[in-house]
């Protein structure tokens, strides 16, 4: 049973008491600032810079040389990050590779499965997920000559918040194909269950996929245990590996056997690419998803953040995202539900991720408000304020302090001097 009290004092023993606080001084903290928002861009970290500016160097002094230094690394710098990766989700180093993004990684793990027939045809998704999974999926369907008004069979949220696992598993019947979900939802922070999701579906003869872009970084996964078909991920959250950092794929080694849906030149055999064949030659691991040459200037950044999580480790980053998260929990409930805040995600440990779904009819004008008090957080329709208190970089003396700003915002109507005009990035 967590305990936890009201005043800076408490929240100045947390910090001395933290046995994350000094990675703190690996990222670039802005002075007076105080940044919520990893979970939709992580910060920057100076082992990230550093081995951006590393790969940089190499390209001037080499050239196109660059692809045979240190071992010919940043010719399979997927293979090399891929395998540092899978521990974090505790899959086998050859089930992941680092490509392209999520939507395009989707597109690869559903073209790869989806072999509809008259008697199975449907994928299974729900409705608060994240659009471009969606638009991904449609999109795979009308590929097949099918509606997805019919094809695309979407499990409905009763309270617009969190999913009920008890329908996804109800809605695996014998038309379903393929079911693909979020371990975290982006808006109320809810972790669902997968392995016991994943199990069901196996059950039933059905594919599963994961989109673990609010999960990865945050939380733990041992896809040993929970054994899915395949993942898809992002780099930039939680993982700080730069805005529209390459993003991550796993596919289960059971899998290696069948055909990528998407092809191209990155996913051949090392041993036969440039012998330039016009027949596919597949790599016989995740890599053989690859498609095309890898962008390094996108992937160096992750080299560096992936020192720091491996120094810290999951369990702990895990540990103190949870009792940071439960502090600022406490600290809504005692200080902010008097000015018509509250709390929009699970409570449960084991039923949330990295982030607090804050919820006030003003949400957007609060989080305006917010920015004009050198607070970043992230909004999203239609009332919620997100906040990350990122293991790696906040601190619980600004989880004090962000509640201060909070209430100060409503009680001197502060947010009524904001537009209600939605900007182009939300």
């Amino acid at each position: 049973m967590r305990h936890f009290e009201d005043g800076i004092a408490f929240a100045r023993k947390k910090d001395e008491e933290d046995v994350l606080f000094g990675m703190r001084k690996r990222f670039c903290i802005q002075p007076g600032e105080l940044y919520m928002d990893g979970n939709s861009l992580g910060m920057a970290s100076k082992d990230a810079k550093e081995s951006l500016y590393h790969v940089i160097d190499l390209w001037e002094k080499h050239g196109i040389n660059i692809w045979e230094v240190e071992n010919s690394k940043y010719f399979l710098y997927q293979n090399f990050l891929g395998d540092r990766v899978a521990k974090l989700i505790g899959a086998k180093a050859d089930e992941v590779t680092i490509m392209t993004n999520t939507t395009v990684n989707i597109h690869k793990g559903i073209s790869t499965f989806y072999h509809p027939t008259k008697e199975r045809y449907k994928i299974l998704v729900d409705d608060l997920n994240f659009p471009t999974d969606r638009y991904a999926i449609d999109s795979q369907v009308k590929l097949k000559g099918y509606d997805p008004k019919d094809a695309v069979k979407v499990v409905k949220s009763a309270d617009g918040r969190l999913i009920d696992e008890d329908a996804i598993i109800e809605a695996m019947t014998d038309d379903v194909l393929i079911c693909f979900l979020p371990a975290v939802l982006y808006r109320s922070a809810q972790l669902l269950d997968m392995e016991r999701v994943t199990a069901e579906a196996h059950k039933r003869g059905i594919i599963i996929g994961w989109d673990l872009c609010h999960s990865i970084g945050s939380v733990p996964h041992d896809f040993a245990a929970i054994d899915p078909d395949f993942a898809v991920w992002c780099s930039y959250k939680y993982l700080s590996a730069g805005p529209g950092a390459i993003a991550g794929f796993y596919m289960n080694s059971r899998h290696f056997d069948k055909e990528p849906g998407l092809t191209g030149w990155f996913g051949n055999k090392n041993e036969t690419q440039f012998q330039l064949r016009h027949e596919f030659d597949k790599d016989p691991t995740a890599h053989g998803w690859q498609t095309g040459t890898q962008p390094l200037f996108s992937m160096a950044p992750m080299e560096g953040i992936l020192n720091i999580y491996e120094e810290a480790g999951m369990e702990q980053i895990r540990a103190k995202s949870l009792d940071i998260t439960a502090y600022l929990m406490y600290l809504i409930e005692e200080k902010l539900s008097q000015y018509g805040y509250s709390i929009g995600n699970p409570r449960e440990d084991s039923k949330r991720g990295g982030h607090v779904c804050l919820e006030h009819e003003e949400a957007y004008r609060i989080c305006k408000a917010l920015k004009e008090n050198h607070v970043i957080p992230d909004f999203r329709e239609p009332n919620v304020i997100r906040l990350a208190p990122v293991a790696l970089y906040i601190s619980y003396e600004e989880v004090y302090n962000l509640i201060d700003i909070l209430a100060e915002i409503v009680e001197t109507k502060a947010y009524e001097k904001m537009s209600h005009e939605r900007s182009l990035v939300v």
